[in-house]
């Protein structure tokens, strides 16, 4: 059976916690690395977790060993830059280190962003052989679907470190009809939204209390103040890029105003704009815009400037140090706006499967066991060869040498076993791991739509969707004018036979 994949929430709609953010916080299918925002350089930081020692051996009994053993090749198709240009040192370097742990021997094909939906396409559909491939949102169930990938749920019992690394609900949002196919990156999976201040703003403006404003609503007065002593608008909104109402929906990755609130242990299917919570956000949006707090040309306006009084942002509280300050050249504030939310496609960012066809199955699962679990096999995926890119410092941080490596870290594995750079003097992952652990997940995690009975109707309504989409977001349309004629076009379009269908699905997953 078809089934639509599920595509990033934050791409399309304002109704979840990271749709239509600012585009530094896209996530980590970008050309960007790890995903907090579009303009991130930082590197993750340590955790507790010590580097594992390669063991002490003679010579003799190294090579002895390493003869022994039967070592198997493995290849991983990942999307990044491009293929290092020491690649293939850097490859007879961690061979060495895979050999002696697992037997393993890595060769690892990096496809470029601009080339990588095509190229991997036709890998998928040719079988052309691999043993390990990074996916996302975008191809993750239609891969699965066409039988692209192995069944890894019993085989995950053979690694109990990486099954253990993160909680079961994480794996849940990999499962397909109840089994799991892939294994999650676990960083920043989950998502956090957060008012960012420019704290010179705070300060001239003698705003207090700055934490107690979390809500729109809360600081709107604040925001105001900026607008007229600055004689400018300090929120810079732009085309597909607005500030999402804390009430969250799962979306199901559909990209229409309907969805199941995240907590709702019902599951029903709801046209989110007759929300009146939502409804509430963007008339309060639509009056920041009438007073001038929100820019006047945010609907023509294709990108937001590097510099903003104030925005929102998924994210980190402790980016605020490493990223979005920096990023400004400001010292900046984070408020953290509602509750911190897990979904199928907040994991789906980034994946590893094991192909369905790969002779070493087993050794495969083994490779990503250790790529998430020991920290010197991590640091060569992600910082590259050790006395070129990078070196360890005494203290056991990593000190870059260049900027050279062009492997994507957020595709290849978890962010809590990287060793921290020695530019940074604190452990943000620490934070984002709490963040993980205490997110509210979805009551559809795991569930995917099959849209094979509505597709006609689904094309129709996004048409129709997007043509009002940015007037609602930038708050630049009245919802008491748009709302009323987006959803009778959207219903003319098929939107009841959707809500219908998709409804119809959860229930027999759920009954």
């Amino acid at each position: 059976m078809k089934k639509l994949t599920a595509l990033l929430l934050s791409a399309v709609l304002l109704l979840s916690l990271a749709a239509c953010k600012p585009a530094e916080t896209q996530k980590a299918e970008e050309k960007k690395e790890p995903a907090v925002t579009a303009e991130k350089k930082e590197e993750p930081a340590k955790t507790e977790d010590k580097k594992e020692e390669k063991p002490e051996e003679k010579p003799e009994e190294k090579k002895e060993a390493t003869e022994n053993k039967e070592v198997v090749k493995l290849k991983w198709v990942l999307i990044g830059g491009s293929q290092p240009a020491n690649y293939d040192a850097w490859k007879e370097h961690i061979n060495k280190y895979l050999v002696e742990k697992i037997g393993v021997e890595l060769d690892v094909e990096i496809i470029s962003w601009g080339d990588w939906d095509t190229k991997r396409g036709v890998m998928v559909s040719t079988n052309e052989p691999y043993d390990i491939m990074f996916t996302n949102m975008g191809t993750f169930v239609h891969d699965v679907e066409l039988g692209a990938f192995k069944d890894i749920t019993e085989l995950l019992e053979t690694t109990p470190d990486l099954k253990g690394l993160m909680p079961d609900m994480y794996w849940d949002s990999v499962k397909v009809n109840g089994q799991i196919y892939g294994v999650p990156t676990y960083k920043d999976s989950s998502m956090t939204g957060y008012f960012i201040w420019d704290k010179e703003m705070l300060d001239k403006y003698e705003i207090k209390n700055v934490e107690e404003l979390n809500t729109l609503e809360k600081a709107e007065p604040a925001l105001q103040k900026i607008t007229d002593g600055e004689k400018k608008p300090a929120l810079i909104l732009a085309q597909g890029q607005g500030i999402a109402p804390i009430e969250f929906y799962d979306q199901m990755g559909l990209g229409l105003p309907i969805g199941v609130k995240v907590d709702d242990t019902e599951r029903k299917v709801v046209y989110t704009f007759n929300q009146e919570n939502v409804r509430k956000h963007y008339d309060h949006l639509h009056s920041m815009f009438k007073k001038g707090i929100i820019n006047s040309d945010a609907l023509t306006l294709t990108e937001v400037p590097k510099y903003r009084a104030f925005y929102w942002a998924q994210g980190w509280s402790g980016a605020a140090k490493t990223v979005w300050g920096p990023n400004m050249g400001k010292e900046v504030v984070a408020i953290q706006n509602g509750e911190t939310i897990l979904t199928n496609d907040t994991v789906r960012g980034s994946i590893n499967c094991i192909s369905a066809n790969s002779k070493h199955p087993e050794k495969a699962l083994q490779l990503l066991e250790l790529v998430n679990t020991d920290t010197y096999v991590r640091d060569a995926l992600y910082y590259g060869l050790e006395g070129d890119n990078f070196t360890y410092t005494s203290d056991k941080k990593v000190h870059k040498n260049n900027s050279d490596w062009s492997m994507a870290g957020y595709a290849q594995g978890t962010f809590f076993n990287v060793s921290m750079v020695d530019d940074v003097d604190f452990n943000q992952w620490d934070e984002v791991k709490a963040l993980n652990e205490k997110a509210v997940a979805s009551v559809l995690l795991g569930f995917n739509v099959s849209t094979e009975e509505f597709e006609d109707e689904l094309a129709n309504c996004r048409e129709v969707n997007n043509k009002y989409m940015n007037q609602i977001i930038t708050g630049a349309g009245d919802p008491a004018e748009v709302f009323p004629k987006l959803e009778k076009e959207l219903k003319d379009a098929g939107l009841d036979t959707i809500i219908e269908k998709v409804q119809a699905q959860i229930n027999e997953t759920y009954k």
